[in-house]
């Protein structure tokens, strides 16, 4: 974290500066399309985004890790105490850890709603027992948790030039949306954490399931069935990148920049994995630095002019309404499913 930022944010006890540096550098390590996103953001806001990322990840982390030393009894428990010392930080706004101590400031300063992590908690304790979802309603019932209610943490935080209650569907629907795009670039590595997060009726609607997966994980060799399968969870998920695109104009226009570039780099992951023909199950799809950098570079463009619309409309006592941005920051239409190489 910069001073800058914790400057703008008044962020000034140093235990909390420390608190929040460290969920940056989390953000920066394990979040690098995230991370250049939130790069758009005001300084003032950039504090709080990480330290309900670097919660995220921590707990993310403690249920995802490879490493096979670690028991489910022993993840189980750590989830545990994470639970209790959540649960101890938002009641007394303090923590001797860290990633807690930021989150628990986030949260007070922006009025978040407690509940929302509670949710985001229920999810991660449920991956250490579900490895897979007979439809896609049970999977959206868990990504509520798991997704949703990451949207609607950032949602204070970023702004809104409607009722917060009025964006919250498509902010809940953009972190589903973001959500799904993982699933389906992590593949072979959910597989190998015996999970499988492509629900069971899709799978089977294109005659494959979960055993031809892991056929395909071992052997290296692929299948029209589930290049079919990954096309269809392709096509699902730019359906849900239409229902949050609407969201972006009900954003405070300086925060749109940043969740734009975020829409635009997490879609454009969908179609690198389309461009490679839906190897996932192999490799992990990675968007080229190249088309990072350009969106990053677009990205600057659309803060510069939407600083320069908010002073203009400061000097003259008006604020620009959503009509008046929405030409400047409004996300392009996700793209048709591509015809992958089955």
């Amino acid at each position: 974290m910069t001073a800058r930022e914790l400057d703008a944010a008044g962020i000034t006890d140093p235990t909390l500066r420390n608190a929040y540096s460290h969920c940056r550098q989390l953000n920066a390590q394990n979040g690098k399309t995230y991370f250049l996103a939130t790069r758009l953001l005001p300084a003032a806001r950039r504090p709080a985004v990480h330290a309900l990322y670097g919660f995220a990840r921590w707990a993310d982390d403690i249920v995802d890790s490879l490493d096979t030393t670690v028991t489910t009894d022993r993840r189980s428990a750590d989830l545990a105490r994470l639970q209790a010392d959540l649960e101890r930080g938002l009641r007394n706004a303090d923590s001797t850890e860290r990633v807690i101590l930021a989150l628990a400031d986030t949260a007070r300063r922006y009025s978040i709603d407690h509940q929302h992590f509670s949710d985001f908690m229920s999810s991660m304790r449920s991956d250490l027992e579900v490895t897979n979802y007979p439809t896609y309603e049970d999977l959206r019932n868990y990504m509520h948790g798991s997704a949703a209610v990451i949207g609607l943490q950032m949602l204070p935080v970023l702004g809104t030039v409607v009722p917060c209650e009025e964006a919250a569907p498509q902010a809940a629907a953009l972190g589903i949306a973001f959500q799904l795009t993982n699933f389906l670039r992590d593949v072979g590595e959910d597989l190998d954490r015996g999970r499988v997060y492509l629900p069971a009726d899709l799978l089977q609607a294109h005659g494959a399931d979960r055993e031809l997966l892991y056929w395909s994980r071992r052997t290296g060799r692929r299948d029209r069935r589930i290049t079919q399968a990954l096309k269809a969870a392709e096509d699902l998920t730019r359906g849900v990148y239409r229902e949050a695109a609407p969201g972006l104009a009900m954003l405070d226009p300086v925060s749109r920049p940043c969740i734009r570039t975020a829409f635009v780099l997490y879609s454009g992951i969908l179609d690198t994995i389309a461009e490679g023909g839906y190897t996932v199950v192999h490799r992990r799809a990675v968007v080229p630095r190249r088309r990072r950098a350009t969106m990053a570079l677009d990205g600057l463009v659309r803060v510069a002019a939407a600083r320069a619309v908010s002073r203009a409309g400061a000097r003259r006592g008006t604020h620009p309404d959503r009509k008046q941005l929405h030409v400047e920051t409004a996300a392009p239409s996700p793209k048709p499913v591509h015809e992958g190489v089955a």
